[in-house]
């Protein structure tokens, strides 16, 4: 038995194909922080899914939101513009005949500009998405929140099959939500917002390999070097 948490805001582009690919849940929990679109209309046509709505706590806390009204003890908290493969929901299915482990981090497979990115860093790009409600919980961050064990001497293990995620259509996308991160999660620090820019590109198009996805690597890079900039430099 699974429940599955879903955070939507005008995400009607995906989400049926994200639905439908989880078709296999016990439920669907979508919460849903004020759309406009057809999201609330696309999520009504499954029997699984619960539209709920809720006013923006945060990405932390409206995901732990989503987490407290899960009937079952497993859940696993997929984003709106990601999508589950059959080879992962086989996976899952025979973890949790008998799971070892409270949490488990799953692979993910980006999707930038319409090209998959197996370089840079960004493969297999492993979180905890599958985890023990009862024995695990969202650490509270504003930005890049992650799971955590309440018992940190726990143990996690990682999944070998990945769900695909569509990052960013363009790269005007790409850069309006790295502004995003970086004013919710400025650090200002003048030395680092000169000096770390180079190093993140330098990491991630030589160190990583985005040399090898050609232009759609050397923008991915320069962006993200352009957020690490703005995060400092904020």
């Amino acid at each position: 038995m699974i429940s599955f948490v879903i955070l939507t805001f005008n995400s009607q582009k995906y989400l049926k194909d994200v639905l439908s690919s989880i078709s296999f849940a016990n439920e669907i929990i979508v919460v849903d922080s004020g759309s406009s679109d057809n999201t609330k209309m696309i999520v009504k046509e499954f029997k699984n899914a619960k539209f709920i709505y809720q006013k923006w706590l945060g990405f932390s806390d409206q995901k732990q939101f989503g987490v407290n009204l899960a009937k079952n003890e497993w859940v696993f908290v997929l984003d709106s513009d990601e999508i589950f493969t059959k080879e992962l929901e086989l996976e899952i299915k025979d973890i949790l005949k008998d799971p070892k482990f409270y949490a488990y981090k799953v692979p993910r497979l980006n999707n930038f500009f319409g090209k998959f990115i197996k370089t840079m860093g960004l493969y297999p790009d492993y979180s905890i998405r599958l985890f023990n409600k009862n024995f695990a919980h969202f650490n509270g961050a504003r930005i890049h929140e992650s799971v955590v064990l309440n018992d940190e001497n726990k143990k996690i293990a990682k999944l070998k099959n990945h769900f695909i995620h569509y990052a960013y259509e363009d790269t005007n996308q790409f850069i309006q939500k790295q502004l995003l991160y970086a004013n919710l999660g400025k650090k200002p620090n003048k030395f680092k917002a000169i000096f770390n820019p180079f190093w993140t590109f330098f990491k991630m198009y030589i160190l990583k390999g985005g040399f090898k996805e050609g232009f759609d690597g050397f923008v991915i890079a320069k962006i993200y070097a352009q957020y690490t900039f703005w995060k400092y430099i904020k």
